[in-house]
């Protein structure tokens, strides 16, 4: 522009310079577009990393974990606060290392023009970005307590909708819209203390640089009149600081946007400082154990010597239990509720680390050996017999991807579930509902147990198999497990006695201890709580 200033001056050709000038700006507009393309799918590509980076992480934490947190917190860290990222990158870092750029090459040009009219630009902007740098600091905080409120607003969403019918039975749909109201209103009072801090860096900005132009012009101006520089070099002095104060705006506005990316990353970083649960290593991390082959019938396949277990908090819950169950035999646990027999079957599956005692497989301490391989020998089904959202064939597939079709209608056979299969045209691919809901809660019990027959396990273990199985179907799956029994181990956890009639021992739980051990008729003779258990269901 000096340039073309000069030529009009002194009348020379204009063509070539502005040519030049024309040209200038056409690469610098495709170069902005070709930036604005890499920004975006750069961005996009930092989200889906973290994305797959934390939920990889969620999915394999310990159990003990997701007893402590919120679930519905957890999904906010691999969404919202993951989204934030994209504009981390795209208006961020790259824009605060491009302005910077662009902001030295344009100081370095005005020093050449004019040292006096750079020195007072200086000082003037420097007013603004202390300003500025003081107000953003407090935006990572403020930014990291608005996504804890939208991460507590999304587990009390969580909460309501996965007890959706329990809420309408009891009435108390308005008192949970308004549980989530209060959480939305905490998320939204956090996000507002946000934005008011934002909105004081554009005027400290503002206030800069239209600070800096008057000075600019009222010294250059100045010095144009003295003879000090030309009009053609204030004209570039100008355009010099405008291309210093745009992208300084810039990377005012995305240092702000880093900030409260950086509260959303620290919220990310949280999850990712977990320690997860390695699957292919033994949870004392020495060398890693072949799992040892099933033991001959009648020689212990699992033992329980002596094991202790207290939550985190300290609450004890086993206390010395000690239990056998040999290879090609049926064992129960029962007792009253609270007494820890679920609690069994979770430290058998290596849910949570013993507070002591030990666990042997086939002789082998189970933590020196690898988690993924003794899981496999085992078949687990938890009380609440949870079915995943999609179809019947997904979730028999689930353990078990490379089953055969005919293996499938086999299991669903030994559950008595193929006639709720061939009561739809679309057979094993009928949709079950989010959590099983288009199935009776019988239905979805079966499921369970057909998912974990399908495995083929060395040891099944059954958390009250039949709590939602009526008379008919529990006689049919006391049948199904008497044959699965005939090749494989079963430790079953009940409250109804009936099932587990004739196991080949029953323990007795109270409080965490073993207080009985042997057969049904054995315990009526020997064990009070046992009988008082028996003449409750009136099997005495």
């Amino acid at each position: 522009m000096n340039r073309v200033i000069s030529a009009v001056g002194a009348g020379e050709a204009l063509l070539p310079v502005v040519s030049l000038l024309v040209l200038v700006l056409v690469v610098a507009s495709v170069l902005g577009a070709v930036q604005s393309f890499v920004l975006q799918r750069a961005a996009e590509g930092v989200v889906l990393t973290t994305r797959r980076t934390v939920a990889d992480r969620l999915l394999r934490l310990p159990v003990a974990e997701y007893d402590r947190r919120r679930t519905g917190d957890l999904m906010s860290r691999v969404g919202a606060d993951t989204t934030l990222l994209r504009a981390t990158v795209t208006s961020g870092v790259v824009e605060v290392a491009g302005s910077a750029v662009v902001a030295v090459g344009a100081l370095v040009a005005m020093a050449v023009v004019d040292v006096w009219l750079l020195l007072v630009t200086v000082a003037a902007v420097s007013v603004g970005i202390a300003v500025v740098m003081s107000t953003s600091r407090r935006v990572r905080r403020l930014s990291q307590r608005a996504q804890e409120e939208v991460g507590a607003m999304s587990a009390a969403v969580e909460r309501a909708l996965s007890a959706v019918r329990t809420i309408r039975a009891s009435g108390a749909t308005a008192r949970e819209v308004a549980v989530v109201d209060a959480s939305a209103t905490r998320a939204y009072g956090a996000g507002v203390a946000v934005a008011r801090l934002q909105a004081l860096v554009e005027p400290a900005g503002s206030i800069a640089v239209q600070g800096a132009f008057l000075a600019v012009l009222g010294l250059g101006g100045y010095r144009v009149a003295s003879g000090s520089i030309e009009v053609g070099e204030l004209v570039a002095f100008v355009l010099y600081l405008f291309l210093l104060v745009m992208p300084l705006g810039q990377a005012i506005s995305a240092y702000t946007q880093l900030q409260t990316g950086l509260g959303a990353l620290a919220r990310i970083q949280e999850v990712l400082a977990l320690e997860p649960e390695d699957d292919a290593r033994p949870e004392r991390g020495g060398a890693v154990v072949a799992v040892p082959p099933v033991p001959p019938a009648g020689t212990p396949l699992l033992e329980l010597d002596e094991v202790s277990f207290a939550y985190a908090d300290g609450t004890p819950v086993l206390d010395r239990v000690s239990l056998a169950v040999p290879a090609g035999s049926r064992v129960a646990l029962v007792g009253p509720s609270g007494a820890g027999k679920s609690t069994v079957l979770a430290l058998v599956e290596g849910f949570y680390p013993l507070t002591g005692g030990a666990i042997r497989w086939a002789g082998t301490d189970v933590r020196d050996l690898p988690r993924a391989a003794l899981r496999a020998r085992l078949g687990y089904v938890e009380q609440e017999a949870p079915v995943l959202a999609g179809t019947i064939r997904d979730n028999l597939l689930l353990a078990a991807p490379d089953a055969a079709e005919e293996e499938l209608w086999a299991v669903l056979a030994d559950v008595g579930l193929t006639g709720v299969v061939q009561r739809s045209p679309r057979g094993l691919d009928v949709p079950v509902g989010d959590d099983g809901v288009l199935l009776s809660g019988g239905e979805r019990q079966r499921l369970a147990i057909a998912r974990s027959l399908l495995v083929r396990p060395a040891l099944l273990l059954l958390d009250e198999p039949t709590a939602s199985l009526d008379a008919r179907n529990e006689e049919l799956l006391r049948r199904t497990l008497a044959a699965a029994g005939a090749d494989r181990a079963l430790l079953v956890v009940a409250h109804r006695l009936s099932t587990v009639l004739d196991s080949d021992r029953i323990v007795v739980l109270d409080g965490g201890r073993v207080v009985a051990s042997g057969t049904h008729h054995e315990l009526l003779d020997g064990s009070p709580l046992y009988r008082e258990l028996a003449a409750a269901q009136l099997l005495v």
